[in-house]
């Protein structure tokens, strides 16, 4: 791994930030929206543009995918809203899921042009699973198994992690999603998640007995994410330049919002 990194050493830094406040899933939508366009206006025009990692938590909120429509998940938008939480259709691949309180999600928002050669989609979403494999076994003792599907797996019927990304003029959104405790199971069984009928919600917390926070995960989902992405991780400094800026905006909003839906 350290060749690795020796070998990309040209490449910039990731910065990375994690929210301590639940957000609400549209407002975090746009701030990567805002960060997208960002990153591409800098591009076009020569200057440095930055890659980052956002981490955090939502509040609740199911999320349906690019492939599905409006009148198709009318009767499951009534239904769930109803239990009190949001529900989105959103850009990324991958079908029905869900969002919220004790659960890691993670939005890599990369220029996966950088390297040469440039990643590819498909590797870019082996390296995210490998991320979390990493993770799970080093610093929990859990080793997920195979599937055919995208995503971890704790056994053939117990789904832990999830990953549903969008790659647009090689920049990269959405990203990956790992329960930590207990708390989304119930929200999960709600739903047919990722259109696995026969796949239950697994967490770290349950398949350890542990009791864990989200927090405590961050350094080490950082961590490992930089080791598989071959890139140096550093802390983004809110409220300094147009990155930190936009993510500052955000803080602040929620902060004196003073709510979390």
């Amino acid at each position: 791994m350290n060749l690795n990194l020796n070998r990309h050493r040209h490449l910039p830094p990731v910065f990375y930030h994690y929210f301590s406040r639940p957000l609400p899933y549209l407002r975090a939508l746009q701030l990567q929206e805002s960060i997208h366009a960002l990153q591409l206006r800098q591009r076009r025009s020569s200057a440095s543009h930055d890659d980052v990692l956002l981490l955090l938590q939502h509040t609740p909120v199911y999320t349906g995918g690019r492939r599905q429509t409006e009148s198709e998940t009318e009767s499951q938008r009534t239904r769930l809203t109803a239990l009190g939480a949001d529900f989105v259709l959103a850009q990324r691949g991958g079908e029905l899921t869900y969002h919220g309180p004790g659960q890691i999600v993670g939005y890599p928002l990369l220029d996966l042009g950088r390297t040469s050669p440039a990643i590819g989609i498909r590797e870019y979403i082996c390296r995210l699973q490998r991320t979390l494999s990493l993770h799970l076994r080093e610093a929990h003792g859990l080793s997920p198994v195979e599937s055919a599907h995208t995503g971890l797996f704790l056994s053939e019927h117990e789904k832990v992690a999830s990953i549903g990304v969008q790659v647009r003029h090689r920049l990269t959104s959405h990203g990956f999603a790992m329960n930590i405790t207990h708390d989304p199971c119930a929200w999960f069984d709600e739903i047919v998640a990722c259109g696995l009928v026969d796949v239950k919600a697994a967490s770290i917390e349950n398949a350890t007995g542990k009791k864990l926070d989200v927090e405590g995960e961050i350094p080490g989902i950082v961590k490992r994410f930089g080791q598989v992405m071959e890139r140096q991780m550093v802390p983004l400094e809110v409220g300094t330049g147009e990155l930190g800026e936009l993510v500052y905006a955000l803080e602040q909003d929620i902060k004196s919002d003073g709510r979390t839906t």
